[in-house]
């Protein structure tokens, strides 16, 4: 009896600790599958990394992480780049031309006259004593500087076929061979603005007494008008059949058979052997009480013109070798000379 009692016994133990086995492995597998997904995420997330590299290897950073240097002065990019490039610095010499100016005004009080004027001597040392033009009356020429100073370079190479100072002296304004205005400083002497502004060679320039207005002419026979900060206003690309040669002063006629400067009318003249009167605020052939004013005599083309400081008259210039006078308003021929 108390074998089978203790075999039952010894039975019914083991038949618990074999339940409480399986209760514990049902227990502990959530938490190991739980850990091995851990690990397994681990290992993708250690593939994806780059291996470490040390500092005395470290490649170069993406392109896109690059900054530009403050001190380089030349840096190389793609084709497709539309950043600002720096450019080299260069020094530029300058001419200060206004100190004569401030010369003059500090020392004409005390110059009774031409005497007591300082010598000038051919030294570097004796440019502040230059005095302006004005200051020099019985010897004008004495103020000309004739030493050189700087060349410049159109950025397009080409003939440069007239030249023209703005009304207040600071820069210089060039027409080009192939169309262009160059605006260029007076001091520094680069280039500050480039003009696409005929679209042939460019022949003449003048600017109005008011100093508002510039008219220009080209090779093809338009004349343009352009206001002091290039703004081109007007056009007409038919006012001559071929190249505009020279543009005078605008001028007005006035009922006393005389001119004034009121910038109301101009002339020019072209390689189609005319000499033409235009009213500028039309920029068209002018009509007098006689009809249009249309100057035709020279038998070769005209190369330049211009008026007469009081009077209605008007001198031209012809490769026929014939310097002509005119009066502009019955556009009669008066004389060749």
């Amino acid at each position: 009896m108390y074998g089978g009692d203790n075999q039952q016994h010894q039975h019914h133990q083991q038949h618990q600790q074999h339940q409480q086995h399986q209760q514990h492995q049902h227990h502990q597998q959530p938490h190991q599958q739980q850990q091995q997904q851990q690990q397994h995420h681990q290992q993708q997330h250690m593939q994806q990394q780059p291996p470490p590299v040390s500092d005395f290897h470290r490649g170069p950073p993406p392109l896109m992480m690059r900054q530009p240097s403050a001190s380089s002065t030349t840096l190389s990019h793609g084709d497709g780049y539309g950043g600002k490039r720096m450019r080299k610095l260069t020094q530029r010499r300058a001419v200060d031309y206004t100190s004569t100016v401030v010369r003059y005004i500090q020392t004409r009080m005390w110059q009774r006259d031409s005497r007591d004027r300082t010598v000038l001597q051919h030294t570097p040392a004796a440019a502040i004593d230059v005095l302006p033009t004005v200051a020099y009356s019985d010897n004008p020429s004495t103020s000309f500087t004739a030493k050189f100073v700087h060349t410049s370079l159109n950025k397009n190479r080409c003939s440069i076929n007239r030249v023209l100072w703005t009304p207040n002296g600071r820069r210089l304004i060039t027409g080009s061979q192939s169309g262009e205005f160059t605006l260029w400083n007076g001091q520094s002497f680069n280039f500050e603005m480039i003009l696409q502004a005929h679209d042939q060679a460019i022949r003449s320039m003048v600017w109005s007494h008011n100093d508002n207005w510039m008219v220009s002419g080209d090779d093809g026979g338009a004349i343009k008008y352009w206001q002091s900060n290039m703004n081109n206003v007007k056009a007409n690309k038919s006012a001559h059949k071929e190249s505009v040669r020279d543009l005078s002063e605008v001028l007005i006629v006035n009922l006393s058979n005389s001119f004034c400067r009121t910038d109301l009318k101009f002339c020019s003249c072209s390689d189609d052997t005319t000499v033409k009167v235009w009213d500028f605020a039309r920029c068209h052939e002018e009509r007098s009480l006689t009809g249009n004013v249309f100057l035709a005599g020279h038998g070769w083309d005209v190369k330049s013109v211009d008026w007469h400081p009081t009077k209605s008259l008007l001198v031209s210039g012809g490769k026929d070798n014939l310097v002509k006078l005119w009066d502009a308003k019955s556009g009669r021929e008066l004389c060749s000379l």
